[in-house]
C-alpha cells in the first residue's frame, strides 16, 4: 500500500551545470499532472508528461524541473532573422514616416531572434529529463511507500476497534431482541385486557414479524465479511484505495441499516460508535493510492 502524499527530488549533471527536479504529490480522485520546464526547455514538456503518466496512478502531481549553472550552452543572435526583421521594420518605415529614425532597440521586444544551440540536438536534454524524472519519481515512491507502511497501521488498528463494536453488538443483540419480543407481548397482553379473545398463534405471528424486523443478525454477518475483505485489501498488492474506499461505503450501508433497526440505547450507543471509526476510516483511506 502506499499512500497518495509524498515528496521526490533529483538531480542530475547536464554541460556545466546541473538539472533539478522536484515531484509533489496529493491525494486526488483521477489522475491530474502540472509539469513545468524553464523556457529553455519548454518544448520538452509533453515528453516529461508521458515520463510521468507511464509511472504514476490516480493522484495529483506537481513536476517542476530547474536548471543551475551552465547546463545549457548560452543563447545565440539569430543574424539573418535579425537583419530580416530589421530590413521589415525600415520598409513600415518608409512606408508611414519617411526619413524617421528606427533604433534598434525595436528589435528587443521581436520574438525569435534568440536561439539555443541545444535546440539542434534534444537527445542529450531528453537523456538527462529522463534520467532525473526517473530518480525523482523513484524518490517519490519510496516516501510514499514509508507512508503507507503507516496508513496500513492506522488503519487495521481502526478496523480492530471497529470489528470489536461489531463483535459487542453481535453479543448484545440476541438478549436485546429476546426482551423486546417479552414487551411487544406484554404490551399486547395489557391492549387486549378484557377484550374478546384474540386468536393466539395469529398474535405470536404478528409479534414475530415485528421482533424480525428488528434482527440485525444478517447485517452484521454482511459488515464481519466486508472487514475480512478490508483487511486482505491491505497488504494487496497494486493501488487498492478504490477498493476500500467501496467496501467502506458497503460497511457504512450495512451500519445505517442497523442503526435504523436498533430500538435500544445500549445498541444506539455502540451503532454511534461504529459510525466514528467508519468515518476515521474513511477520511484515512482517502490518502491510499
Amino acid at each position: 500500500m502506499r499512500s497518495m502524499t509524498g515528496f521526490g527530488l533529483a538531480e542530475h549533471p547536464l554541460g556545466a551545470g546541473k538539472l533539478c527536479a522536484e515531484v509533489r504529490s496529493l491525494n486526488h480522485r483521477f489522475l491530474e499532472l502540472r509539469v513545468r520546464l524553464p523556457m529553455e526547455i519548454a518544448d520538452h514538456s509533453f515528453f516529461v508528461e508521458q515520463l510521468c503518466r507511464e509511472r504514476l496512478g490516480r493522484g495529483r502531481y506537481d513536476v517542476s524541473v530547474r536548471l543551475e549553472g551552465n547546463a545549457l550552452p548560452a543563447p545565440e543572435l539569430d543574424l539573418d532573422r535579425i537583419r530580416s526583421a530589421y530590413r521589415a521594420l525600415q520598409r513600415v518605415r518608409d512606408e508611414l514616416a519617411p526619413g524617421s529614425e528606427l533604433p534598434l532597440g525595436l528589435l528587443a521586444g521581436l520574438p525569435g531572434l534568440l536561439t539555443s544551440p541545444a535546440a539542434g540536438d534534444p537527445e542529450p536534454v531528453r537523456a538527462a529529463l529522463r534520467s532525473i524524472i526517473h530518480a525523482a519519481l523513484h524518490s517519490l515512491d519510496e516516501m510514499r511507500a514509508a507512508e503507507g507502511a503507516h496508513l496500513t497501521n492506522e488503519l487495521r488498528e481502526r478496523v480492530r476497534l471497529a470489528r470489536g463494536l461489531l463483535g459487542e453488538l453481535a453479543r448484545q443483540g440476541p438478549a436485546l431482541l429476546e426482551a423486546q419480543q417479552k414487551r411487544l407481548e406484554q404490551r399486547l397482553a395489557r391492549w387486549v385486557n378484557g377484550a374478546e379473545a384474540l386468536d393466539p398463534s395469529r398474535v405470536a405471528m404478528e409479534i414475530a414479524v415485528l421482533v424480525d424486523r428488528c434482527d440485525t443478525t444478517e447485517e452484521l454477518v454482511r459488515l464481519e465479511s466486508h472487514f475480512e475483505q478490508f483487511e486482505t485489501q491491505l497488504h494487496a498488492p497494486g493501488p487498492s484505495g478504490r477498493k476500500l474506499d467501496f467496501l467502506l461505503q458497503e460497511i457504512g450501508r450495512e451500519t445505517n441499516t442497523i442503526g435504523a433497526k436498533c430500538q435500544d440505547a445500549s445498541l444506539s450507543h455502540l451503532v454511534v460508535a461504529l459510525k466514528a471509526e467508519i468515518e476515521r476510516l474513511r477520511e484515512q483511506v482517502q490518502n491510499v493510492e
